[in-house]
């Protein structure tokens, strides 16, 4: 007995084999434990990027005020906008190609963060505690669920089709919200629809990290893990300025 078990083929010594992720599994679990740690690894550096950048815009008060009272600053603050929806398109094409896909990666990470340090810099430091921390709650809690549901046969794919049409609607109406504000209740729907939605994405994307993405996807993986995240936060953002007001 001290030498392992020898029907099963391992030894005393032997590293036990890792844990399979749902029913059926054909290919290595070793393989993709490693492909979601790799991601995993990413992501969090990404949110620590995002928190010091935005820590940085709201601790330096000459930050925002250039970019609220300059026509340069104005002008680049609407670059800084488009700018992660213009990394977004080669860091998708050369998402398997390394090292390439990081750098652009790093790009598209602090424009993100610079757009939530402007929003957080006009923001109460009540409602943005309150939005990070339910935040962090709804992130691990939807992960666990996850990892739990599909070890148990569980498959979120279906809530593709539904999850995009959610988001068409959403942008629709933040966009008929801009054009014809229709006061503080609305906003306060706005945040709460788009805080379901990006959950909902938490519980989709996580369920593609287990069973879909292929090994050279990690970036692309990571990426929308991390939009959901940072969508989910401004959205409770929104929720509690609107309620705080």
């Amino acid at each position: 007995m001290k030498g392992g078990d020898i029907e099963a083929g391992t030894s005393a010594g032997a590293a036990a084999p890792a844990q399979v992720l749902y029913p059926g599994m054909a290919e290595s679990p070793e393989l993709r434990w490693a492909l979601i740690r790799k991601i995993y690894v990413i992501l969090s550096l990404q949110l620590l990027l995002t928190a010091v950048v935005a820590a940085a815009v709201v601790k330096v008060h000459a930050i925002p005020h250039f970019f609220a009272s300059s026509y340069a600053g104005l002008g680049l603050y609407i670059f800084l906008l488009i700018l992660p929806f213009i990394v977004l398109c080669p860091l998708y094409i050369y998402r398997q190609k390394h090292p390439v896909n990081l750098l652009l990666l790093g790009v598209f990470t602090v424009a993100i963060s610079f757009a939530v340090g402007m929003t957080c810099a006009f923001t109460s430091g009540k409602v943005i505690l309150e939005a990070a921390i339910l935040t962090t709650v709804v992130v691990f809690s939807l992960t666990a669920y996850t990892f739990w549901a599909v070890k148990r046969g569980k498959d979120f794919s279906f809530l593709g089709p539904f999850l995009f049409a959610s988001l068409i609607m959403l942008l629709v109406f933040g966009f008929i919200q801009i054009l014809f504000p229709l006061g503080k209740l609305s906003h306060m729907i706005y945040g709460a629809l788009a805080a379901l939605i990006f959950s909902g994405y938490i519980v989709y994307d996580t369920d593609n990290i287990i069973k879909r993405y292929t090994y050279d996807e990690y970036v692309w993986a990571a990426v929308s893990l991390y939009l959901d995240i940072i969508n989910l936060f401004m959205a409770l953002l929104t929720l509690f300025s609107a309620g705080d007001s």
